[in-house]
């Protein structure tokens, strides 16, 4: 069996389509299903079990010599969410819990970090392991998974194949529910439906015109190609980045956006929240070259690319992948 964390949410639903499309049927889905506004996102998707949150432990622990692999993808990722105490108890506590279960009972896994470790790119974006313990993450859930990764990288006692994946701008299919959190493509296609107009924040950096703050947005169909090749072959254990290596403007991501609509583009700039403004980041990019050295040579579908097959096929028509 393999164990899907976070299964009902965004990327861990997408993930369960990919495995159920390459055939993989005996998967456990673990997530907090009490929260009914994702329960669409596996409507038709097989699995032998869905096993809650909060149980999983203690089910691991009593069938660990039945599971292949676990995917632990879940996570609370609210970056705007400044309670302490959540990120310790769901992304430190509990993960800490998982890779203890994995190491004891020799089972792989491929957990989420994310790109929010980076802080405001001091340091640069390469997934060094030496660079972990300078890293500055800017709130909670960035620091919580950088701690994370930072006690990974000291344990004796380890998976016998782990990757921890720093996910970047990812953006797609399944993330209907997220609200406020979910991608800038997702509210900007919203934003054209209803008044043919999208805001984006203003720069407040003088190097940086309005609407060209960069980021690397990651298509989720990538996300979960490099998810499952990870699974296949196991390389060697450790961090690895996953965006595509090339940063792309808000107004190249809103443009495309707008031309996937068939709607012309008409942009307008407002002040980024005070509250926020000294924690934006201007510029992200992924380094993807550790990644493709340990032998993934499959191409990223480019920002256009990503946004067409987003827009057209699951946004216009109200699709889940």
């Amino acid at each position: 069996m393999i164990v899907v964390t976070g299964a009902a949410g965004f990327i861990g639903s997408c993930l369960v389509s990919g495995l159920n499309h390459r055939g993989f049927r005996e998967l456990v889905l673990v997530d907090d299903f009490s929260k009914h506004q994702k329960d669409v996102n596996l409507q038709g998707k097989a699995a032998v079990l869905k096993q809650e949150r909060s149980g999983f432990p203690a089910w691991l622990k009593e069938h660990a010599e039945d599971v292949a692999l676990v995917f632990h993808y879940g996570a609370r990722t609210d970056t705007t969410e400044f309670d302490v105490r959540v990120f310790e108890e769901l992304n430190l506590v509990y993960s800490k819990e998982v890779w203890n279960l994995c190491a004891t009972h020799s089972i792989p896994l491929i957990y989420a970090s994310s790109a929010a470790t980076y802080g405001m790119g001091e340091h640069g974006y390469q997934d060094d392991h030496s660079l972990v313990e300078l890293l500055q993450p800017l709130n909670p859930y960035g620091r919580s998974k950088n701690d994370f990764d930072r006690w990974a990288l000291q344990q004796a006692a380890a998976p016998p194949f782990w990757a921890g994946l720093k996910f970047f701008n990812v953006y797609g299919p399944n993330e209907y529910h997220k609200g406020r959190m979910a991608s800038v493509i997702f509210h900007a296609y919203r934003q054209i439906m209803e008044k043919g107009r999208v805001n984006l924040f203003r720069s407040h950096h003088p190097d940086y015109h309005d609407g060209e703050q960069l980021r690397d947005f990651v298509y989720v169909k990538d996300l979960v190609k490099v998810s499952l090749w990870l699974m296949e072959y196991q390389p060697a254990s450790g961090l690895y980045n996953l965006g595509t290596g090339q940063a792309r403007s808000f107004n190249d991501l809103v443009k495309a956006t707008f031309s996937a609509a068939g709607v012309p583009a008409s942009i307008d700039y407002i002040d980024t929240p005070e509250d926020i403004r000294d924690k934006y980041q201007y510029f992200t990019e992924a380094r993807m070259e550790k990644l493709r050295e340990a032998g993934y040579n499959q191409p990223f579908h480019s920002l256009e690319q990503g946004v067409v097959d987003y827009v057209q096929n699951y946004l216009s028509k109200g699709v889940y992948l």
